[in-house]
């Protein structure tokens, strides 16, 4: 029996189908950015959908530890350009996305199992024992250990956010090199969240270039290194 939640997502998934270019066009049309159009601006609605459809990404026991904070505002946008060591796309791209990493995402893994349940993807029993799982689990963790499980999580939906915004034609670059303990600072970020990336988003002003990789051969093994 199809589900609400089932035919959302199948109108959403022709919507989205038939509002991009192929997906291997998107693949090889992304480059790293860094000389932004400053005169164009992305709406807030717009962003919103983008975020929506780069959280389909997996995740660990899909906790979603991924958070977004979002700058649109010019003035604080140049703000951020000494905290991103004098990167100037930081100021020029349409909006920044700082990609926040949530160390307790296990407390809303009530909330997530409890939306499988209702959607009839999982039993009542299923969804209470992996629920209790969660919260023991993930509190559990050495601390390293959650942190690893937070930034590869946060890097595979930063990856879908970058394909996103470049099949509805808008460019991107993804920045590791900025002051975290700053970001933290400015933005009164709380303990339990971890910034990992910080995401220009807009049109290029100067179009980004192709750049070589290293052969199959180089970097694959096939049943024995």
């Amino acid at each position: 029996m199809t589900t609400q939640i089932d035919s959302h997502v199948q109108d959403q998934t022709a919507k989205d189908a038939s509002a991009t270019v192929p997906f291997l066009d998107v693949l090889y049309g992304r480059h790293s950015v860094r000389k932004y159009d400053s005169s164009v601006s992305i709406s807030e609605e717009e962003i919103r959908e983008m975020i929506e459809i780069a959280t389909r990404a997996p995740s660990s026991s899909n906790m979603q530890p991924w958070r977004f904070l979002v700058i649109t505002d010019q003035e604080t946008k140049q703000k951020l350009v000494p905290v991103a060591f004098n990167q100037q796309q930081v100021a020029e791209a349409s909006a920044i996305v700082i990609v926040l990493g949530d160390l307790e995402m296990y407390k809303k893994s009530e909330e997530i199992y409890d939306a499988s349940f209702k959607a009839g993807f999982m039993s009542e029993e299923v969804k209470n024992n992996m629920t209790a799982n969660s919260l023991k689990m993930y509190p559990s963790l050495p601390a390293e250990r959650l942190k690893e499980i937070v930034v590869f999580d946060t890097g595979l939906v930063a990856m879908q956010l970058m394909l996103t915004a470049r099949a509805k034609g808008y460019d991107t670059v993804p920045m590791g090199g900025y002051n975290r303990d700053q970001v933290i600072e400015m933005f009164g970020i709380p303990p339990q969240y971890l910034p990992t990336l910080m995401l220009p988003i807009g049109k290029a002003a100067t179009p980004g270039h192709m750049t070589p990789r290293l052969p199959v051969d180089e970097i694959t093994f096939f049943n024995q290194m």
